[in-house]
C-alpha cells in the first residue's frame, strides 16, 4: 500500500547517524542522500523511508508511529539497544506483545526529534 514515508528532522547529520545504525540493525541502507535528505532502503535509488531536513522539525501528534519490519528477534534487540546508544529514548523494551500475536515480538522507541518508532517480527 505505502510507497515511502518522510520524517522531518532537525539535524540531518545527527538523524542519519541514528537511523543508520537503528536501521542498519535491520538490513536497512542509506540508497540515496543529498544536503537536504536521506533516503533508506534496501536497493539504490529506491527509498522506502526519508529523512528530510526541517526546520523547524515536527513530529506527527499523538497516536502516530511507523513500524519497521524486523528479520528476527535478535534484530529487534539490536534496533533498540542501537537506537537508545545514539539518542533515542526507550518507549517499550524488546520482547513478546501477545497481545498483538502470538509471536508479535517488537521494540518502541522515540527517535531524536520525537517520531515514535518500532521495529517487530512475527517470526
Amino acid at each position: 500500500m505505502l510507497h515511502h514515508i518522510s520524517f522531518a528532522v532537525a539535524d540531518l547529520e545527527a538523524s542519519g547517524a541514528f537511523y543508520d545504525a537503528a536501521l542498519g540493525s535491520l538490513g536497512y541502507r542509506r540508497v540515496f542522500e543529498d544536503d537536504t535528505a536521506i533516503g533508506y532502503g534496501v536497493e539504490d535509488g529506491e527509498d522506502q523511508f526519508c529523512l528530510k531536513l526541517r526546520s523547524p522539525a515536527v513530529a506527527p501528534g499523538p497516536g502516530f508511529h511507523l513500524a519497521f519490519a524486523a528479520p528476527s528477534r535478535v534484530a529487534v534487540d539490536r534496533f533498540h539497544a542501537c537506537a537508545l546508544a545514539l539518542g533515542g529514548r526507550d518507549n517499550g523494551m524488546p520482547g513478546l506483545r501477545p497481545d498483538y500475536g502470538p509471536n508479535y515480538y517488537a521494540a518502541f522507541l522515540v527517535d531524536p526529534d520525537g517520531h515514535h518508532i518500532e521495529a517487530v517480527t512475527k517470526a
